[in-house]
């Protein structure tokens, strides 16, 4: 998502090293028990803390990931959390990888560079090296396999000096060796897709070079990627199938800027279809069908903005279901009563979001920036339940209002803000890092705050 509202304060630089230490209040990992409650693990309270690296693989309290926004996470078969690369405080990218031990409440700096603007070493197709990194990106998407091992897709990098553009290159991290091997695409930027016939794998075919698509993982381990930004907004749906190694186009457009057809609320139909769109957030439920709602796109009448709609895709038919929300941009939240469902409630358009599934198969929904109670546009706090039982929607935690500062003490609460990332740790709880957005003070800037919430 483009920084919107943005109004970066000059900070010292003899000051960095030292926010970097200004911790949240209780660094460490012991979060209260309390239902609903937040609590800041590690990280800074302030703006645009550098990082401290340490020794490459060797965990330490004192290291920590700098600040940044629209990085990539996974969460590995120990429920370690990982980050990799994003988008610092000067708008540079980063190809550094890091891992997050709960369990020691330490940071260790995995693999990548300390240093931003790094190029990619690709080496062989399908060849796992020592040597292998992806470039610095930020605003790619990632998935976890069945395996435990880590991918990673597109977004926006630099492959070379002065060569910066849009990726469509497929990694694996093997979390056993420690080895990146580029899987697929193209290691040049800006590469045009090979869409082959829809519903049909092959091996030639991939997608185009995009960075702010969403994502998410089917019950069979395969991969499912949803539009983001080519030259321009696209509504394409593919599958990558981890079994077979081939991509697969399965709805959508192969152009871009494509209107959506809504049809009627509730109702699938053959023709409905999302509009083309960024930033926006992708879920599968228990029965693997897809879910899809809001971010930057077209709505019905063809215009552009931010979104609120909600979709549903059934895997088995097909088809597309719109579910709720508004068919034209710049919609309002409606909130209703904090902890109560309400078939009248539903999320404000936004982009920029966090995600996630619960065991009950409920779709979550954290922040981003869009538009609150109000109608005014801003960055959020505001955390959403949905229950694909009932259809209703329920305000559960954070402000019905935006830009919401960071309370970092005992009791507090995230502030409001975009472009960050989140995990699930093995008792089903998010965790969420970073992101651009408000500080202890109510300035906004780029975060290395790590949250838990304690659902």
């Amino acid at each position: 998502m483009t920084k919107q509202l943005r109004s970066l304060p000059l900070l010292c630089a003899a000051l960095f090293m030292f926010l970097v230490f200004i911790s949240c209040d209780g660094d460490n990992s012991s979060a209260p028990s309390n239902h609903n409650t937040w609590t800041c693990v590690s990280g800074s309270d302030t703006l645009n803390a550098t990082g401290v690296y340490g020794t490459k693989g060797e965990a330490h309290p004192d290291n920590m990931p700098g600040a940044r926004d629209s990085s990539v996470s996974w969460t590995d078969s120990a429920g370690n959390l990982w980050l990799f690369g994003g988008e610092d405080y000067d708008e540079y990218y980063m190809n550094d990888l890091w891992k997050y031990d709960i369990g020691t409440g330490m940071w260790t700096w995995v693999s990548g560079s300390e240093t931003r603007e790094q190029f990619g070493e690709y080496g062989e197709k399908g060849v796992p090296d020592s040597a292998n990194v992806p470039c610095a990106r930020y605003k790619s998407v990632s998935w976890t396999d069945s395996a435990g091992n880590f991918w990673l897709f597109g977004g926006s990098g630099l492959i070379a000096k002065y060569e910066y553009g849009k990726l469509n290159d497929l990694w694996k991290y093997d979390t056993g060796t420690g080895w990146w091997t580029w899987v697929s695409g193209s290691d040049t930027i800006n590469s045009g897709g090979e869409y082959g016939t829809k519903g049909i794998a092959a091996s030639g075919n991939v997608p185009g070079a995009r960075y702010g698509s969403s994502n998410c993982t089917d019950s069979s381990g395969d991969f499912w990627l949803f539009g983001g930004v080519s030259t321009s907004n696209m509504n394409d749906l593919w599958k990558y199938d981890t079994g077979t190694g081939m991509w697969i186009w399965i709805s959508g457009s192969n152009t871009t800027n494509e209107i959506g057809t809504y049809g009627t609320k509730g109702i699938a139909a053959i023709g409905n279809v999302p509009g083309a769109r960024s930033s926006s957030e992708l879920w599968t439920d228990s029965d693997d069908d897809l879910w899809l709602f809001g971010g930057v796109g077209y709505d019905s009448t063809g215009t552009q903005g931010w979104l609120n709609d909600l979709w549903k895709y059934d895997t088995g038919t097909g088809m597309w279901t719109w579910i709720s929300g508004s068919d034209t941009i710049t919609a309002g939240g409606v909130y209703g009563t904090k902890g109560t469902p309400d078939i009248n409630n539903t999320p404000g358009a936004r982009c920029g979001s966090e995600s996630w599934t619960d065991s009950e198969g409920n779709l979550w929904l954290f922040g981003g920036i869009g538009f609150d109670s109000a109608g005014t546009k801003s960055y959020l706090n505001d955390l959403w339940k949905y229950d694909t039982g009932t259809g209703m929607w329920t305000w559960v935690s954070g402000s019905d209002t935006g830009g919401q500062t960071g309370n970092y003490s005992t009791g507090g609460i995230i502030g409001a803000r975009s472009a960050l990332i989140n995990w699930i740790d093995v008792e089903g709880n998010p965790w969420f890092f970073g992101g651009f957005g408000y500080n202890s003070e109510g300035v906004d800037g780029d975060l290395n705050d790590l949250w838990k919430y304690n659902m």
